[in-house]
């Protein structure tokens, strides 16, 4: 390219770079050169764009699927390197082309770039240019065209002529009943976007029953397509006719023999509530999701279990609590013992959430005897969604209510035999602290906070280590001298090598949060105590700990007592005490 600079008289220079490059047998040069298309673009001029950089590229349109989503993907940005809007016809070839391949995601791409190209063009040269291009790839021999023809609906149909419009629903309709399944998926999932550009009495005279015959296709990855343009269609249509227009698809869709579109269902289902409105909920919907959450596929039951919270959130305030606790716990309740781990996990992260809108009464009356059984469920999946979401009914029945009901099994967790379980209990016990009180925590939680310090499993221990400083932040520095810091000091003269290491990991944290006074007179001195230990790694802490603690020490400290001891550590007959040792000594230099 810089050669192409200097000799910018040499006109055909880039062209015949980017074809020795395009013809090279390296994938990757053609690659790299397709992706310089905008600088050669540029060096050529508008006008030779036009004429010759975009014949040639037209014309090339046989390669690795690799370059061709590369150059669908350019094509998509050139409008402005052709001359602006008035000359953005030039790229329709090349993308007309691309978008008839037979790899999808080349096709999804120069679809994606027409339909850019297409909305940079003048109403007038819309149908001249781009009307004609969606004609031929609606009446195209393969498939891959006709699947390419279904994204351009869309961008086309608001800024044409009533006769071309009437056009254009005719070759929709010719889509939705196509011989290949590919068609009618590619037509079915369009049909919701396609929905919000057609005037409303055509919607209903023609899409509707488009959507009606693709909800009833014999292909179930048809059918779970149109689930989702039921969510459109029913947002833009009028109470009286999402009711006899919409339901009864949706309600066949909902008992269909394919699980996939009732799992469709189960996932659009709160998008679906939104769509219809309170009325057609509690009359039509509430029903719907009852079969659901009793569906016999456990992949439906998982993603209706997900929405239970969403759904009753929107339900109508004015009967909300009688609808769930009439029609939506007792199925709930089914699916706190159900079968399968994924359904009993997916529930438990939302059921927490039903607190706030069942109020105190009913919580302690009906949910947290649910709570309990999932907390001692075996699968710790569901035992942790349960620990993550406590907050929620914290700020219902308060903490003295939920300390009596569920503090015993949260006891039990933190021994779990699963080491996943007791880390998110850890990670949980600062929030939960602050929530039930100084006095409270140390009646009932210290210990097992210190316990957690001697864990057998290292990602445990390092986590304990984090939560002692979360701890100090909540209760403060006081607290921490009196309460935990001889407790972690007495780890100091443990056999275990482990024990003491993890002692020093603990001083490095809290050194951040107990300040000058409490590191120097109670850390300190075990941190260079420790020096002389027998164990090199101990050693080697001690190096990385005296680094990390000695921001928070006076200068005359540093001076007397922790440099010397560093200068003896630098003199270890260990290679790794040694190096730690003399970069603590250059970090402390430095700072």
């Amino acid at each position: 390219m810089a050669s192409s600079d200097k000799t910018i008289d040499d006109s055909l220079y880039p062209i015949a770079v980017l074809i020795d490059e395009l013809k090279n047998e390296d994938v990757q040069l053609r690659l790299n050169s397709i992706k310089k298309l905008s600088t050669i673009a540029l060096a050529l001029g508008e006008e030779r764009t036009r004429s010759e950089l975009i014949p040639f590229l037209t014309e090339t349109i046989y390669d690795e699927d690799e370059v061709l989503l590369a150059l669908a993907d350019q094509l998509g940005n050139f409008t402005s390197l052709v001359g602006g809007p008035e000359y953005a016809m030039y790229l329709i070839p090349p993308l007309e082309s691309l978008a008839t391949v037979e790899e999808t995601v080349v096709r999804d791409k120069a679809v994606e770039s027409l339909r850019i190209v297409a909305a940079e063009h003048s109403a007038q040269d819309l149908e001249i240019h781009v009307v004609p291009t969606l004609q031929r790839l609606v009446s195209g021999d393969w498939f891959t065209s006709r699947t390419s023809a279904c994204g351009l609906f869309s961008v086309c149909y608001p800024r044409v002529s009533q006769p071309v419009k009437a056009e254009l629903r005719a070759n929709f309709r010719k889509l939705c009943q196509d011989e290949t399944p590919m068609v009618r998926r590619a037509a079915a999932s369009k049909l919701g976007e396609f929905a919000k550009v057609v005037e409303i009495e055509y919607l209903k005279s023609d899409l509707i029953p488009n959507f009606v015959q693709l909800a009833q296709d014999d292909q179930d990855s048809v059918r779970l397509l149109a689930v989702e343009a039921c969510v459109s269609i029913a947002q833009l249509l009028p109470q009286e006719d999402v009711e006899h227009l919409v339901l009864p698809t949706l309600r066949q869709c909902a008992s269909d023999s394919s699980w996939r579109v009732r799992y469709m269902v189960a996932e659009k289902f709160v998008d679906l509530q939104k769509a219809v409105g309170p009325e057609i909920t509690r009359v039509d919907l509430v029903p719907a999701f009852q079969y659901l959450l009793k569906d016999a596929e456990a992949e439906v039951r998982a993603a209706v279990a997900t929405k239970v919270k969403d759904f009753c959130a929107n339900l109508d305030k004015a009967n909300q609590v009688h609808i769930i606790m009439t029609s939506i716990l007792p199925y709930v309740r089914d699916l706190v013992s159900d079968p399968n781990p994924h359904v009993k996990s997916a529930l438990a992260s939302v059921i927490m959430g039903l607190s706030p809108m069942l109020g105190a009464y009913n919580t302690v009356e009906h949910l947290l005897p649910l709570f309990l059984i999932q907390l001692k469920d075996e699968c710790p999946e569901v035992r942790l969604n349960i620990i993550s979401n406590l907050d929620c009914v914290n700020d219902v029945i308060g903490i003295q209510q939920l300390s009596q009901s569920l503090l015993p099994a949260i006891v039990e967790l933190a021994e779990d035999s699963k080491w996943r379980v007791r880390l998110a209990i850890i990670e949980y016990m600062p929030a939960l602290a602050g929530q039930l009180g100084q006095e409270f925590f140390d009646q009932k939680l210290r210990g097992l906070c210190m316990g957690w310090l001697n864990d057998h499993v290292y990602a445990i221990r390092e986590a304990a280590t984090l939560n002692m400083k979360k701890l100090v932040e909540q209760f403060g520095a006081q607290w921490a001298e009196q309460a935990i810091i001889p407790m972690i000091l007495v780890m100091s003269r443990n056999k275990n090598y482990l024990h003491r290491m993890t002692c020093l990991f603990c001083l490095n944290m809290l050194a951040e949060v107990c300040g000058t006074d409490i590191t120097t007179k109670l850390l300190l001195p075990t941190v260079l105590l420790l020096a002389s230990d027998p164990v090199s790694n101990v050693r080697f802490n001690v190096a990385k700990t005296l680094q990390k603690i000695s921001p928070f020490l006076d200068s005359s400290v540093i001076d007397t007592q922790v440099k010397p001891t560093l200068e003896k550590l630098n003199a270890d007959t260990d290679v790794d005490v040694k190096h730690f040792a003399s970069e603590a000594i250059a970090a402390i230099a430095a700072a």
